[in-house]
Protein backbone atom coordinates (compact mmCIF):
# COMPACT_ATOMS: atom_id res chain seq x y z
CA UNK A 1 0.00 0.00 0.00
CA UNK A 2 1.38 3.52 -0.56
CA UNK A 3 -0.45 6.90 -0.52
CA UNK A 4 -2.40 8.04 2.25
CA UNK A 5 -4.15 6.18 4.96
CA UNK A 6 -7.92 6.47 5.79
CA UNK A 7 -8.67 5.02 9.03
CA UNK A 8 -12.22 3.86 9.56
CA UNK A 9 -11.80 1.57 11.62
CA UNK A 10 -12.28 3.12 15.22
CA UNK A 11 -14.50 0.41 16.50
CA UNK A 12 -11.84 -1.99 16.53
CA UNK A 13 -9.47 0.27 18.37
CA UNK A 14 -8.25 4.24 17.83
CA UNK A 15 -4.90 5.44 17.85
CA UNK A 16 -3.47 6.47 21.35
CA UNK A 17 -4.22 10.67 21.71
CA UNK A 18 -0.78 12.57 22.49
CA UNK A 19 -2.63 13.86 25.61
CA UNK A 20 -2.70 9.87 26.96
CA UNK A 21 1.20 9.72 25.90
CA UNK A 22 2.20 12.70 27.43
CA UNK A 23 0.24 11.66 31.16
CA UNK A 24 1.86 8.00 30.80
CA UNK A 25 5.29 9.47 29.91
CA UNK A 26 4.77 11.45 32.93
CA UNK A 27 4.42 8.42 34.95
CA UNK A 28 7.90 7.30 34.41
CA UNK A 29 9.66 10.18 34.73
CA UNK A 30 10.46 9.53 38.61
CA UNK A 31 10.76 6.57 40.00
CA UNK A 32 7.87 4.55 40.70
CA UNK A 33 7.11 2.07 42.97
CA UNK A 34 4.78 -0.87 44.05
CA UNK A 35 1.56 0.25 44.76
CA UNK A 36 1.38 -2.17 47.63
CA UNK A 37 4.29 -0.56 48.99
CA UNK A 38 4.99 2.03 52.10
CA UNK A 39 7.98 3.94 50.95
CA UNK A 40 7.35 7.13 48.88
CA UNK A 41 7.82 5.48 45.58
CA UNK A 42 5.60 2.99 46.23
CA UNK A 43 2.81 5.76 47.52
CA UNK A 44 3.24 8.30 44.75
CA UNK A 45 2.24 5.47 42.77
CA UNK A 46 -0.62 4.33 44.68
CA UNK A 47 -1.85 8.14 44.79
CA UNK A 48 -1.68 7.53 40.99
CA UNK A 49 -3.45 4.68 40.40
CA UNK A 50 -6.02 6.06 43.31
CA UNK A 51 -6.40 9.20 41.71
CA UNK A 52 -7.49 7.41 38.07
CA UNK A 53 -9.68 5.73 39.83
CA UNK A 54 -11.33 7.96 41.03
CA UNK A 55 -11.53 9.85 37.85
CA UNK A 56 -12.84 6.41 36.15
CA UNK A 57 -15.54 6.54 38.94
CA UNK A 58 -16.55 9.88 37.96
CA UNK A 59 -17.14 9.23 34.56
CA UNK A 60 -19.65 5.74 35.17
CA UNK A 61 -21.17 7.73 37.99
CA UNK A 62 -19.90 5.04 40.52
CA UNK A 63 -18.47 4.58 44.07
CA UNK A 64 -14.08 4.62 43.63
CA UNK A 65 -14.36 1.60 45.47
CA UNK A 66 -16.12 0.17 42.08
CA UNK A 67 -13.59 0.13 39.97
CA UNK A 68 -11.53 -2.55 39.35
CA UNK A 69 -9.02 -2.41 36.88
CA UNK A 70 -8.54 -5.00 33.65
CA UNK A 71 -6.20 -5.87 30.82
CA UNK A 72 -9.27 -4.96 28.81
CA UNK A 73 -12.53 -5.22 27.89
CA UNK A 74 -12.36 -9.02 27.43
CA UNK A 75 -11.16 -9.65 31.10
CA UNK A 76 -13.72 -7.60 32.10
CA UNK A 77 -16.87 -9.26 30.57
CA UNK A 78 -15.00 -12.86 31.63
CA UNK A 79 -14.69 -11.70 35.16
CA UNK A 80 -18.31 -10.10 34.94
CA UNK A 81 -19.95 -13.39 33.61
CA UNK A 82 -17.93 -16.42 34.85
CA UNK A 83 -17.21 -14.23 38.21
CA UNK A 84 -21.07 -13.83 39.00
CA UNK A 85 -21.64 -17.39 37.91
CA UNK A 86 -19.30 -19.35 39.47
CA UNK A 87 -19.52 -17.59 43.03
CA UNK A 88 -23.42 -18.67 42.69
CA UNK A 89 -22.34 -21.92 41.46
CA UNK A 90 -20.65 -21.97 45.18
CA UNK A 91 -23.10 -20.50 47.58
CA UNK A 92 -26.51 -21.94 45.76
CA UNK A 93 -25.19 -25.00 44.20
CA UNK A 94 -26.82 -23.77 40.44
CA UNK A 95 -26.41 -20.65 38.29
CA UNK A 96 -28.12 -19.41 35.34
CA UNK A 97 -26.43 -17.44 32.79
CA UNK A 98 -28.39 -15.16 30.37
CA UNK A 99 -26.63 -13.20 27.31
CA UNK A 100 -28.31 -11.64 24.54
CA UNK A 101 -27.57 -13.29 20.86
CA UNK A 102 -25.66 -10.27 19.68
CA UNK A 103 -22.81 -9.56 22.51
CA UNK A 104 -19.19 -9.43 21.76
CA UNK A 105 -17.64 -12.64 21.43
CA UNK A 106 -15.86 -11.41 25.10
CA UNK A 107 -19.32 -12.63 26.38
CA UNK A 108 -20.40 -15.57 24.23
CA UNK A 109 -17.41 -17.61 24.84
CA UNK A 110 -17.59 -16.42 28.25
CA UNK A 111 -21.20 -18.17 28.80
CA UNK A 112 -20.09 -21.12 26.61
CA UNK A 113 -16.96 -21.54 28.85
CA UNK A 114 -20.22 -21.71 31.84
CA UNK A 115 -22.48 -24.11 30.09
CA UNK A 116 -19.32 -26.08 30.00
CA UNK A 117 -18.77 -26.26 33.57
CA UNK A 118 -22.69 -27.32 33.77
CA UNK A 119 -24.04 -23.67 34.34
CA UNK A 120 -27.71 -23.18 32.71
CA UNK A 121 -26.95 -20.27 30.06
CA UNK A 122 -29.73 -18.93 27.45
CA UNK A 123 -29.91 -17.06 24.66
CA UNK A 124 -31.82 -13.90 24.60
CA UNK A 125 -32.88 -12.92 21.31
CA UNK A 126 -33.10 -9.91 19.37
CA UNK A 127 -35.95 -8.20 16.54
CA UNK A 128 -34.98 -7.34 12.89
CA UNK A 129 -32.91 -4.31 14.32
CA UNK A 130 -30.52 -5.78 16.74
CA UNK A 131 -32.44 -5.18 20.12
CA UNK A 132 -33.22 -7.10 22.97
CA UNK A 133 -36.90 -8.69 22.75
CA UNK A 134 -38.33 -7.43 26.07
CA UNK A 135 -41.07 -9.94 25.74
CA UNK A 136 -38.47 -12.99 25.49
CA UNK A 137 -36.51 -11.58 28.44
CA UNK A 138 -39.25 -11.37 30.84
CA UNK A 139 -40.35 -14.72 29.53
CA UNK A 140 -36.38 -16.43 30.42
CA UNK A 141 -36.36 -14.33 33.57
CA UNK A 142 -36.74 -16.30 37.02
CA UNK A 143 -35.42 -16.26 40.28
CA UNK A 144 -33.07 -18.61 39.12
CA UNK A 145 -31.45 -15.82 36.91
CA UNK A 146 -27.46 -15.36 38.02
CA UNK A 147 -26.63 -12.47 35.88
CA UNK A 148 -28.10 -10.67 32.64
CA UNK A 149 -25.50 -9.26 30.15
CA UNK A 150 -26.79 -7.12 27.57
CA UNK A 151 -24.52 -4.60 26.14
CA UNK A 152 -25.01 -1.43 25.49
CA UNK A 153 -24.34 -0.69 21.78
CA UNK A 154 -23.31 -3.19 19.29
CA UNK A 155 -19.69 -3.17 18.27
CA UNK A 156 -20.73 -4.33 14.52
CA UNK A 157 -24.01 -2.32 13.90
CA UNK A 158 -23.71 0.32 16.70
CA UNK A 159 -27.21 -0.47 17.71
CA UNK A 160 -28.14 1.01 21.21
CA UNK A 161 -29.51 -1.48 23.38
CA UNK A 162 -32.64 -0.39 25.78
CA UNK A 163 -31.00 -0.79 28.82
CA UNK A 164 -33.55 0.63 31.51
CA UNK A 165 -36.14 -1.53 29.92
CA UNK A 166 -33.89 -4.36 30.62
CA UNK A 167 -32.59 -3.03 34.49
CA UNK A 168 -36.60 -2.44 34.91
CA UNK A 169 -37.72 -6.23 33.97
CA UNK A 170 -34.74 -7.46 35.83
CA UNK A 171 -35.32 -6.00 38.92
CA UNK A 172 -38.80 -7.22 38.67
CA UNK A 173 -38.77 -10.75 37.47
CA UNK A 174 -35.65 -11.80 38.76
CA UNK A 175 -34.52 -9.33 41.49
CA UNK A 176 -31.41 -11.21 43.10
CA UNK A 177 -30.03 -11.26 39.84
CA UNK A 178 -27.01 -9.39 38.06
CA UNK A 179 -27.00 -6.94 35.32
CA UNK A 180 -23.81 -6.69 32.83
CA UNK A 181 -23.31 -4.35 30.34
CA UNK A 182 -20.73 -4.11 27.89
CA UNK A 183 -19.94 -1.15 26.89
CA UNK A 184 -17.08 -0.51 25.62
CA UNK A 185 -18.35 0.76 22.24
CA UNK A 186 -20.54 3.36 23.95
CA UNK A 187 -18.15 4.95 26.06
CA UNK A 188 -16.68 7.68 23.68
CA UNK A 189 -20.25 8.94 22.68
CA UNK A 190 -22.53 8.13 25.72
CA UNK A 191 -22.76 9.72 28.97
CA UNK A 192 -22.56 6.54 30.66
CA UNK A 193 -23.44 7.90 34.44
CA UNK A 194 -26.84 8.27 33.37
CA UNK A 195 -26.94 5.16 30.12
CA UNK A 196 -25.49 2.68 33.16
CA UNK A 197 -27.62 4.33 35.88
CA UNK A 198 -29.25 0.51 37.97
CA UNK A 199 -26.87 -1.57 36.12
CA UNK A 200 -24.44 -3.44 38.52
CA UNK A 201 -21.60 -4.41 36.46
CA UNK A 202 -19.75 -2.06 33.73
CA UNK A 203 -17.34 -2.77 31.05
CA UNK A 204 -14.64 -0.67 29.72
CA UNK A 205 -11.26 -0.79 27.63
CA UNK A 206 -9.33 2.06 27.21
CA UNK A 207 -8.05 1.59 23.47
CA UNK A 208 -11.84 2.08 21.99
CA UNK A 209 -11.70 5.76 23.43
CA UNK A 210 -8.22 7.24 22.75
CA UNK A 211 -6.49 5.14 25.70
CA UNK A 212 -3.98 2.28 25.76
CA UNK A 213 -4.20 -1.38 24.38
CA UNK A 214 -4.08 -3.33 27.20
CA UNK A 215 -5.89 -1.26 30.19
CA UNK A 216 -10.12 -1.91 30.57
CA UNK A 217 -12.42 -1.85 33.41
CA UNK A 218 -15.47 -3.77 35.23
CA UNK A 219 -17.24 -1.57 37.85
CA UNK A 220 -18.52 -4.09 40.03
CA UNK A 221 -21.70 -2.70 42.33
CA UNK A 222 -21.86 -3.48 45.74
CA UNK A 223 -24.57 -6.25 45.43
CA UNK A 224 -22.74 -8.19 43.42
CA UNK A 225 -21.41 -11.37 44.59
CA UNK A 226 -18.01 -11.77 42.75
CA UNK A 227 -15.39 -14.68 42.37
CA UNK A 228 -12.11 -13.80 40.95
CA UNK A 229 -10.65 -15.19 37.43
CA UNK A 230 -6.58 -14.06 38.63
CA UNK A 231 -5.50 -15.52 42.05
CA UNK A 232 -2.27 -13.95 43.33
CA UNK A 233 -1.62 -11.01 46.04
CA UNK A 234 -5.10 -10.18 46.44
CA UNK A 235 -5.26 -6.85 44.63
CA UNK A 236 -7.94 -4.65 43.50
CA UNK A 237 -10.15 -5.43 46.61
CA UNK A 238 -9.17 -9.14 46.29
CA UNK A 239 -11.60 -8.99 42.72
CA UNK A 240 -8.27 -9.35 40.28
CA UNK A 241 -4.39 -9.83 41.40
CA UNK A 242 -1.68 -8.78 39.82
CA UNK A 243 0.24 -5.74 40.22
CA UNK A 244 -1.41 -2.72 38.77
CA UNK A 245 -0.43 -1.28 35.21
CA UNK A 246 -0.38 2.54 36.97
CA UNK A 247 0.70 4.34 34.07
CA UNK A 248 -2.10 2.48 31.71
CA UNK A 249 -5.09 3.56 34.87
CA UNK A 250 -3.35 6.82 34.17
CA UNK A 251 -3.86 7.10 30.61
CA UNK A 252 -7.14 5.48 30.52
CA UNK A 253 -8.18 8.43 33.22
CA UNK A 254 -6.33 10.96 30.76
CA UNK A 255 -8.81 9.67 27.83
CA UNK A 256 -11.68 9.61 29.60
CA UNK A 257 -11.56 13.05 30.81
CA UNK A 258 -10.85 14.07 27.03
CA UNK A 259 -13.84 12.14 25.96
CA UNK A 260 -16.19 14.20 28.72
CA UNK A 261 -14.86 17.36 27.89
CA UNK A 262 -15.26 16.70 23.97
CA UNK A 263 -18.52 14.56 23.70
CA UNK A 264 -20.66 16.99 22.65
CA UNK A 265 -19.20 18.51 19.93
CA UNK A 266 -17.70 15.52 18.73
CA UNK A 267 -20.72 13.73 18.38
CA UNK A 268 -22.45 16.61 16.50
CA UNK A 269 -19.36 16.37 14.24
CA UNK A 270 -19.28 12.87 13.60
CA UNK A 271 -22.85 12.13 12.42
CA UNK A 272 -22.36 14.85 10.20
CA UNK A 273 -19.88 12.79 8.23
CA UNK A 274 -21.10 9.36 9.34
CA UNK A 275 -24.43 10.54 7.45
CA UNK A 276 -22.75 12.29 4.92
CA UNK A 277 -20.85 8.90 3.90
CA UNK A 278 -23.75 7.03 4.04
CA UNK A 279 -26.28 9.27 1.37
CA UNK A 280 -23.15 9.26 -0.60
CA UNK A 281 -22.38 5.28 -0.50
CA UNK A 282 -26.11 4.68 -0.73
CA UNK A 283 -26.62 7.10 -3.76
CA UNK A 284 -23.21 5.61 -5.35
CA UNK A 285 -23.80 2.12 -4.74
CA UNK A 286 -27.89 1.34 -5.39
CA UNK A 287 -27.47 -2.65 -4.22
CA UNK A 288 -25.95 -1.14 -0.73
CA UNK A 289 -28.36 -2.07 2.13
CA UNK A 290 -28.09 -0.22 5.26
CA UNK A 291 -28.12 -2.55 7.94
CA UNK A 292 -30.04 -1.18 10.44
CA UNK A 293 -33.56 0.01 9.96
CA UNK A 294 -34.27 4.14 10.06
CA UNK A 295 -35.28 5.29 13.37
CA UNK A 296 -33.20 2.66 15.39
CA UNK A 297 -30.94 4.64 18.02
CA UNK A 298 -27.33 3.76 17.17
CA UNK A 299 -23.73 5.40 18.12
CA UNK A 300 -22.67 7.88 16.13
CA UNK A 301 -19.51 6.60 14.77
CA UNK A 302 -21.27 3.85 13.00
CA UNK A 303 -22.07 3.10 10.07
CA UNK A 304 -22.69 -0.71 8.48
CA UNK A 305 -23.76 -1.93 5.02
CA UNK A 306 -24.51 -5.12 3.51
CA UNK A 307 -23.46 -5.09 -0.08
CA UNK A 308 -24.98 -7.73 -1.95
CA UNK A 309 -22.64 -10.17 -4.41
CA UNK A 310 -19.84 -8.83 -2.73
CA UNK A 311 -18.05 -11.05 -0.53
CA UNK A 312 -16.39 -9.05 2.29
CA UNK A 313 -13.13 -10.54 2.78
CA UNK A 314 -12.18 -9.79 -0.93
CA UNK A 315 -13.89 -5.94 -0.45
CA UNK A 316 -11.38 -5.81 3.14
CA UNK A 317 -8.20 -6.48 1.36
CA UNK A 318 -9.23 -4.40 -1.86
CA UNK A 319 -9.89 -1.74 0.12
CA UNK A 320 -6.97 -1.98 2.46
CA UNK A 321 -4.74 -1.87 -0.50
CA UNK A 322 -6.12 1.35 -1.69
CA UNK A 323 -5.63 2.45 2.24
CA UNK A 324 -9.22 2.66 3.01
CA UNK A 325 -9.42 0.81 6.47
CA UNK A 326 -12.45 -0.17 7.31
CA UNK A 327 -13.75 -3.24 9.22
CA UNK A 328 -16.13 -6.79 8.37
CA UNK A 329 -17.64 -6.57 11.88
CA UNK A 330 -15.96 -7.47 14.91
CA UNK A 331 -12.88 -7.00 14.99
CA UNK A 332 -12.49 -10.31 17.00
CA UNK A 333 -14.42 -12.54 13.98
CA UNK A 334 -11.77 -10.92 11.44
CA UNK A 335 -11.17 -13.48 8.42
CA UNK A 336 -14.24 -15.60 9.45
CA UNK A 337 -15.82 -16.72 6.71
CA UNK A 338 -19.22 -17.16 8.34
CA UNK A 339 -21.56 -14.66 8.28
CA UNK A 340 -21.33 -12.64 11.73
CA UNK A 341 -23.98 -14.17 14.71
CA UNK A 342 -25.43 -10.27 15.31
CA UNK A 343 -26.45 -9.95 11.30
CA UNK A 344 -27.64 -14.20 12.17
CA UNK A 345 -29.69 -12.93 14.85
CA UNK A 346 -31.10 -10.33 13.16
CA UNK A 347 -32.55 -12.25 10.47
CA UNK A 348 -30.54 -10.52 7.77
CA UNK A 349 -30.50 -12.78 4.77
CA UNK A 350 -27.15 -14.86 4.76
CA UNK A 351 -26.63 -14.00 0.75
CA UNK A 352 -26.37 -9.96 2.04
CA UNK A 353 -25.15 -10.75 4.95
CA UNK A 354 -21.29 -11.82 3.42
CA UNK A 355 -21.21 -8.48 2.19
CA UNK A 356 -21.63 -7.06 5.47
CA UNK A 357 -18.82 -3.63 6.01
CA UNK A 358 -18.50 -1.59 8.86
CA UNK A 359 -17.54 2.08 8.84
CA UNK A 360 -16.74 3.17 12.14
CA UNK A 361 -15.93 7.38 12.70
CA UNK A 362 -14.06 8.89 15.70
CA UNK A 363 -13.02 12.18 17.09
CA UNK A 364 -10.48 12.50 14.56
CA UNK A 365 -12.01 11.54 11.14
CA UNK A 366 -12.32 14.38 8.91
CA UNK A 367 -14.08 15.54 5.74
CA UNK A 368 -11.29 14.36 3.61
CA UNK A 369 -11.06 11.07 5.33
CA UNK A 370 -15.29 10.79 3.60
CA UNK A 371 -14.08 12.49 0.79
CA UNK A 372 -11.61 9.66 -0.15
CA UNK A 373 -14.13 7.26 0.85
CA UNK A 374 -16.29 8.36 -1.17
CA UNK A 375 -14.06 8.43 -4.04
CA UNK A 376 -12.88 4.37 -3.93
CA UNK A 377 -15.15 2.76 -1.87
CA UNK A 378 -17.94 2.59 -5.02
CA UNK A 379 -15.52 1.83 -7.60
CA UNK A 380 -13.85 -1.11 -5.28
CA UNK A 381 -17.25 -2.51 -4.83
CA UNK A 382 -17.91 -2.58 -8.08
CA UNK A 383 -15.33 -4.50 -9.53
CA UNK A 384 -15.74 -7.42 -6.67
CA UNK A 385 -19.15 -7.73 -7.24
CA UNK A 386 -20.48 -10.98 -8.83
CA UNK A 387 -24.17 -11.45 -10.70
CA UNK A 388 -26.92 -11.76 -8.41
Amino acid sequence: MSGPVTYLDHAATTALRPEVATAMASVHERLLGNPTGSHPPAQRARTLLEDARDEVAAFLGRDPGEIVFTSGGTEAANLAVLGTAEAALRQQGEAVVLASAVEHPAVRESAKAAGQMGIDVRELPVDSSGRIDRDALDRTLSSRSTVVAVMTANNETGVIQPLADVVESVRRRAPAASVFTDAVQAAPFLDLADVTAGVDMVGLSAHKFGGPVGTGVLAVGARVTLSPRIYGGGQERERRSGTPDVAGAVGMATALQLVTKERAAANVRVVELRDRLAQGLLAAVPWAHRTVPAGVPVLPGHLHVCLRGVDREELLVALGSEGICVSGGSSCASGALEPSHVLAAMGVDPDLAVGAVRFSLGYDTTDEDVDRALAVVPGVAASLRRAV
